[in-house]
């Protein structure tokens, strides 16, 4: 029955009006619901991202527990830490796309030298933690820091800041180029110390492929390049390991090494084998339990390549050249936009995480020489997952302002530097 009032009026004939009352309980007006608009985000780039994070977690966990419950009578020890560093790298990934790129471009030359401060700190006497040989690691609490991580994204925006300020230089002389090598050379020479060859490499091969993009003429590309791999031989050559390294991995299954300095890559390359093209079935590998040492870290790749099969290891590899793809296409509008920092410091973010992930699978497939490198994103490590976040979120900041622009929303500033963009 419908809610009425009586209402009753006394009028000149007498009569009683009965007027109907709304129902009290019926709002009159109501507020419209607020559509939810989601940031503007490349959401295919940061959707590879968050694929090869979540696939890198569960591959973590396969590939970790016989080793955790082996070593700590905890089968989750190492899954529960790679998870913590997950949480971290996203929980500062958010950080840095707050930041703009202007505060980068600011403060990128302190920011090197807090790189450079950090490694100097590792090899003061007991501050750093050494592990199988290696003297990389300033412990904090349950996480340990590794700086030589924090020095990838540093020279990075350190040699973009650069570009833009001596662009000029850097196309016409020599000298423009050699400066800033110098600078960043004290930085290879402190992670050389600890040591650390595989990413002293990776950096220099970033920073020379910034210098190419930057404008610098191929003779003095080529000129750099020459000397920095007749140092990186020499570094080889001169160090007994390095050189046992560089000769077993171009014969593994040799009987005199193959229990030695080949075990590791003659035991991943039988794990590809196991593998086939779809692979044994994800958690039904074998090599992880017994003989192929740190899977979960280095070797990663060949757990998936065993247990998820060549379309598996395919399957990963293009999602890491869709982010490189990606990565120089959002630097491209960037440079096109005037935005010459935003554009080198996604070239360079592409580079790095580029070359890493090839280094990495090179070494894997017995393509390269067995290097002390993780894959990003996938890789037990929490440096390494902290870094790779934040990386792609400045990827990610360059891509959000590069609409803004587009959109009018902030002045289209006039293009910088050189015209060598296109190269990339």
């Amino acid at each position: 029955m419908k809610l009425q009032q009586l209402q009753t009026a006394s009028s000149s004939n007498g009569t009683v009006a009965i007027a109907p009352f709304s129902n009290p309980y019926k709002f009159q007006s109501r507020k419209r619901a607020k559509r939810v608009r989601l940031p503007d985000l490349d959401y295919s780039l940061l959707g590879a991202a968050l694929f090869l994070l979540g696939f890198g977690l569960v591959m973590v966990a396969s590939a970790s527990l016989p080793t955790a419950d082996r070593q700590y009578g905890m089968p989750f020890f190492y899954l529960t830490r790679h998870l913590l560093a997950i949480g971290l790298g996203l929980f500062l990934s958010l950080i840095a796309f707050a930041v703009p790129m202007r505060w980068w471009e600011q403060n990128s030359t302190t920011l090197y030298f807090i790189g450079i401060f950090l490694l100097i700190l590792i090899l003061v006497p007991g501050l750093g933690k050494t592990v199988n040989g290696a003297k990389r690691w300033i412990p904090i609490g349950p996480l340990s820091l590794q700086s030589s991580e924090m020095m990838k994204l540093f020279a990075v925006t350190y040699l973009s800041s650069y570009l833009v300020r001596r662009s000029s230089e850097v196309s016409k002389g020599f000298w423009g180029s050699l400066k800033p090598l110098s600078l960043i050379s004290i930085a290879c020479v402190l992670i050389m110390a600890q040591p650390d060859f595989g990413t002293t490499a990776v950096i220099l091969a970033t920073v020379l492929g910034l210098l190419f993009l930057g404008g610098a003429p191929l003779w003095q590309f080529g000129m750099l390049l020459g000397l920095i791999l007749s140092a990186m031989v020499a570094l080889v050559v001169f160090e007994p390991y390095r050189w046992l390294r560089m000769t077993s991995y171009l014969n593994p299954f040799d009987p005199e090494i193959m229990y030695s300095s080949g075990f590791q890559l003659s035991q991943a390359l039988i794990a590809f084998g196991r593998g086939g093209l779809f692979g044994v079935g994800l958690g039904n590998g074998i090599q992880k339990q017994f003989y192929l040492p740190e899977a979960h870290t280095d070797f990663l790749l060949a757990v998936v390549g065993e247990e998820f099969g060549y379309a598996g290891t395919l399957g990963v590899m293009a999602l890491f050249a869709y982010i490189v793809w990606r990565a120089f296409q959002i630097g491209g509008t960037a440079k096109k936009l005037g935005q010459t920092f935003s554009a080198f410091v996604a070239y360079g973010m592409g580079l790095g995480l580029g070359l890493q992930a090839f280094v990495n699978a090179g070494v894997n497939v017995g393509l390269l020489p067995t290097k002390g490198l993780t894959l990003p994103y996938m890789s037990y490590g929490s440096n390494s997952v902290m870094i790779a976040c934040v990386c792609t979120a400045l990827i990610l900041r360059v891509e959000y302002e590069n609409r803004r622009l587009i959109r009018g929303e902030v002045p289209t500033p006039k293009a910088e530097g050189g015209e060598t963009w296109h190269r990339s």
